[in-house]
């Protein structure tokens, strides 16, 4: 029996559940250990790792937290963990790639981080930013302006959960419009996060809007998500459409 089938067990499914091969590549999680609210010790980073090989990945980039006030990481600090966790990988003998750059909450620091031309990066000079839940910062506009001045291509992490924008597909399109890529949560399709950002997750898949899938994987109930919405139809729309990014990470 598979790594993931003793994990999950049995599951009903009423769709074929999605080969997640054809993705190959993860580009948010939290895997380096003890940095943020992810993997908190390194036996949990090879679970979430062996697990993810599992269900089909072969390569994962992990994104830890920087965000001032919660998780105040460094690059070198985020680097420094990779380093472990590539050793962890090659003693175990795991066949996955790892890299990693982060996950930046847009605030002053990340802005100065902008301006300085520090800020880590995966594939081609992607950066991978949040938002608040509570509303829309006043700042975002500038600090795209900032990102594609300074030689960066924002990636906007799960826009479908900011319920700001729900009921519209219009701030996305502005987004797009101003070379935004969009990143959404697969997990969202499972209405966990509650049936609005559900609503939004589709109608972003249905019309065409979605550059990256995410599993922002934290913990193990992540990785139930994941093997569960597989058979999601949307997720099959998703690797189907030859749109996604992921695949050329």
């Amino acid at each position: 029996m598979s790594f993931l089938k003793r994990m999950l067990g049995k599951t009903e499914q009423t769709h074929s559940p999605a080969d997640l091969s054809l993705v190959g590549i993860d580009m948010h999680s939290h895997f380096i250990p003890g940095i943020d609210d992810g993997a908190q010790n390194m036996d949990e980073t090879m679970f979430l790792l062996r697990a993810m090989k599992d269900l089909g990945y072969r390569k994962v980039i992990t994104t830890p937290h920087i965000y001032t006030d919660l998780y105040p990481n460094t690059a070198e600090r985020i680097l420094s963990g990779l380093v472990k966790v590539r050793e962890q990988i090659a003693a175990d003998g795991l066949e996955i790639e790892i890299e990693a750059a982060a996950e930046y909450f847009l605030d002053e620091h990340f802005e100065a981080l902008i301006e300085k031309k520090e800020l880590l990066t995966f594939g081609n000079n992607y950066v991978l930013f949040e938002l608040g839940f509570m509303q829309e910062p006043p700042t975002l506009p500038r600090a795209i302006f900032n990102m594609h001045l300074q030689g960066y291509k924002p990636v906007l992490a799960h826009p479908e959960r900011y319920e700001y924008w729900s009921g519209s597909l219009a701030k996305f399109e502005d987004l797009i419009n101003r070379d935004v890529l969009i990143q959404l949560n697969v997990n969202c399709l499972t209405g966990h996060y509650g049936q609005k950002v559900k609503e939004t997750s589709e109608k972003l898949i249905d019309a065409g809007m979605v550059h990256f899938i995410g599993s922002d994987c934290h913990h193990p109930g992540h990785l139930n998500m994941l093997a569960a919405v597989r058979s999601n139809p949307r997720v099959h729309k998703l690797i189907e459409s030859g749109k996604l990014l992921n695949m050329q990470l």
